[in-house]
């Protein structure tokens, strides 16, 4: 059993890839920036359990930045999937904050634009299209809580600085099913 915990307590704490985002919002992308407020996109792979944090965080985070943010999750859908699989509890937990708009990621589009490799994953553009952040709102796979991703997003949102311009991010791979054959974290 203690092998057990072990193993759990480090997959906790491993990151997905070091992903870079592109420094300029991509032009191509389906959702238009904001020009006044900061615009954060997250992506999202509906069957992930270790999910289940940054969408929390990101309620959160949504509640102290006083409509400061216009955010938007894309919910990976591959193209072999029915339409209602990414309409799972995930979604309909995104789905209830305000001021989040979801979307359907038909084959990852959305995230392969923002060059995201991990549930989770997390930017926030400028009306100047500049990037101010990238990586993760949790501060493990699957934890919730007080987090550096989280904190600088509402420092940018509030007072228009923040300590980190990157954090990692923890969650499943979007297009493979490693963590979900595992049975997430």
């Amino acid at each position: 059993m203690l092998g057990f915990a072990f193993w759990t307590n480090k997959y906790s704490n491993i990151a997905g890839p070091d992903e870079a985002a592109p420094v300029q919002w991509p032009s191509q992308s389906a959702v238009g920036l904001s020009s006044t407020n900061l615009t954060l996109v997250m992506f999202a792979h509906p069957q992930c359990p270790c999910t289940r944090a940054s969408i929390d965080q990101l309620g959160l985070l949504m509640a102290s930045a006083r409509g400061c943010l216009n955010a938007h999750v894309f919910f990976l859908r591959p193209a072999a999937t029915p339409e209602n699989w990414t309409h799972t509890s995930l979604w309909h937990q995104a789905s209830t904050i305000p001021g989040v708009i979801l979307h359907e990621d038909l084959s990852g589009t959305e995230a392969r634009r923002f060059n995201c490799l991990t549930s989770g994953t997390t930017a926030v553009y400028g009306p100047d299209r500049c990037l101010l952040f990238q990586g993760g709102i949790t501060i493990a796979r699957g934890h919730s809580g007080d987090n550096a991703g989280r904190s600088s997003i509402l420092a940018l949102a509030l007072k228009g600085i923040s300590q980190h311009a990157r954090t990692p991010a923890f969650g499943c791979p979007l297009f493979e099913t490693y963590c979900l054959e595992k049975g997430g974290s």
